[in-house]
């Protein structure tokens, strides 16, 4: 085994097939177990087989390249729609996860540069560097926190309620603690010494499970409130082909009207997914006012994803309406995605015959306010496509409010595993903040996710369904306190491993 690992071809092809495994933790798949073997044998390479700073780079960028191209693969689905995208898939499929794995690089290219050994501080620095680049990958050049580690305990509610403390990054930097802890067999303790240190662990886990199992038990006692207003969710399960054509808008407002089946007698807020209606702009809407007139009444409020234009400047916006078309409220989208929504270094681009991916020339504009939708009493903060995916960001003016409103356009991702990644960050979102979240999809899993994780209801159809009660809980810590509860776990880590690298220097 000492001769392959000294080998740096069978030592990176080691480390590119370590990635790929450790990606079969993540949903949809969540196969933990292999977290326990993929992890510590990386932190044993790094300990044992790398003396130099630049190999130890090498390491971490081929573990990372392997880890992102079998997870988000399905990116490329997105630019099977245009022709003139097809070129790109092979530089898109290699070149993002590439570009990603830099960052995992970096994570085993600073840890070496502590000269880990094989103690206990060496998982302690490892882990640490793990948990801040990732939280750095999470804001860094707009941010993409998809796919942490600890994505990879979606499936696991228990394990996950103790995110209404200390939110995702937290619970990133502890899982990947807690992964790391099988390399204390290969370490040069006493055998007393180990079994202490995966007992502690052990027990951390165990701890950790029972208080997120009473902390659910606790919340099925709550009484369910009853809304005074039905939350209709609609699929329209629509091929996201035909958005790309030029259909008539009246048709299509008719279907969507026909399917989200509305009842005179029963007040209700329709919730359509982001971009539905895509031929027209928001300011157009009043040429089918006589349409929503006649199938909806004054009992009736149309929440949807449609473009709108200000000033020049494009926005995919998310807005509710009355039956006279009337604006009761816009949101435009803050996080936009780059290449699908607008194109980087644009004017470069254009030169070459490149575009966005989403219909139209002109890049969408990024808005920069967020505010509280309120109707009939009920209040939403509106999230757009993957805006979910970012922990404490999602209520800027911590106001008080009922749902999160996740609209989106799942039908980029194709048929792959996409849609399941997407949908488990509402489950941290709701846990962290406390809240129900109401997401409506067009071709990929609406839902609803109760405050403790739990998916109530789900579609993946055309058609709808119905939200008529919810639980409530109090504010959570995390709520009020944001990403600032991650700084103090990295403080306590660097003093543990202050401590523990002075007693292995006496």
């Amino acid at each position: 085994m000492n001769s392959i690992l000294e080998n740096k071809a069978c030592l990176f092809l080691i480390c590119l097939l370590l990635g790929i495994l450790t990606s079969f933790s993540l949903p949809p798949y969540n196969l933990v177990f292999i977290n326990f073997l993929t992890l510590p044998a990386l932190l044993y390479i790094l300990i044992n087989y790398v003396d130099k700073k630049t190999i130890s780079f090498f390491v971490g960028w081929v573990f990372g390249f392997g880890y992102f191209i079998s997870n988000l693969y399905w990116i490329t689905n997105s630019l099977t729609f245009d022709v003139n995208f097809k070129f790109i898939i092979p530089f898109a499929l290699i070149l993002i996860p590439l570009f990603l794995g830099i960052f995992y690089g970096l994570v085993t290219f600073l840890s070496n540069l502590f000269y880990l050994k094989n103690k206990i501080s060496s998982i302690l620095i490892f882990s640490v560097i793990f948990g801040g680049i990732e939280f750095l990958r999470s804001f860094i050049f707009g941010g993409f926190p998809w796919n942490l580690v600890v994505f990879s305990l979606s499936v696991n509610l228990q394990s996950l309620q103790i995110l209404s403390y200390i939110g995702t990054y937290s619970l990133n930097l502890l899982s990947i603690t807690i992964f790391l802890l099988p390399i204390i067999f290969f370490f040069h303790y006493k055998n007393l010494i180990k079994i202490f240190i995966l007992s502690f662990g052990l027990i951390l886990v165990l701890t950790n499970l029972f208080y997120g199992n009473l902390n659910i038990k606790n919340f099925e006692k709550i009484n369910y409130d009853n809304l005074n207003s039905v939350i209709r969710v609609v699929s329209p399960n629509i091929p996201i082909e035909r958005f790309l054509t030029n259909r008539d808008t009246e048709k299509s407002i008719i279907e969507l009207i026909n399917l989200s089946n509305p009842n005179s007698s029963k007040k209700t807020i329709f919730i359509f997914p982001e971009g539905i209606v895509t031929s027209i702009y928001f300011n157009d809407l009043k040429f089918f006012k006589k349409i929503f007139k006649e199938n909806y009444n004054i009992n009736h409020t149309v929440i949807l994803g449609i473009n709108s234009m200000n000033e020049n400047k494009i926005y995919n916006s998310l807005i509710a309406f009355n039956i006279h078309s009337e604006l009761l409220y816009k949101y435009n989208k803050n996080k936009l995605v780059p290449f699908g929504e607008f194109l980087p270094f644009e004017n470069y681009f254009r030169n070459i015959g490149l575009k966005k991916i989403t219909q139209g020339y002109q890049s969408f504009s990024a808005d920069n306010k967020r505010e509280i939708l309120d109707i009939n009493q009920l209040k939403f903060i509106p999230l757009i496509c993957y805006e979910i995916i970012y922990s404490g960001k999602i209520n800027p003016n911590k106001k008080y409010y009922d749902f999160i409103l996740n609209i989106s356009e799942d039908g980029w991702f194709g048929k792959s595993i996409g849609p399941k990644q997407h949908l488990s960050h509402s489950i941290f979102r709701s846990i962290e903040e406390g809240k129900n979240v109401i997401r409506s999809t067009n071709n990929g899993i609406s839902a609803f996710v109760n405050p403790k994780g739990q998916i109530i209801k789900q579609n993946r159809e055309k058609g709808y369904f119905d939200v008529n009660k919810i639980k409530r809980v109090d504010k959570t810590y995390f709520a009020k306190q944001g990403n600032k509860i991650f700084f103090y776990f990295v403080l306590i880590y660097t003093t543990f491993i202050l401590i523990l690298k002075i007693r292995e220097n006496k």
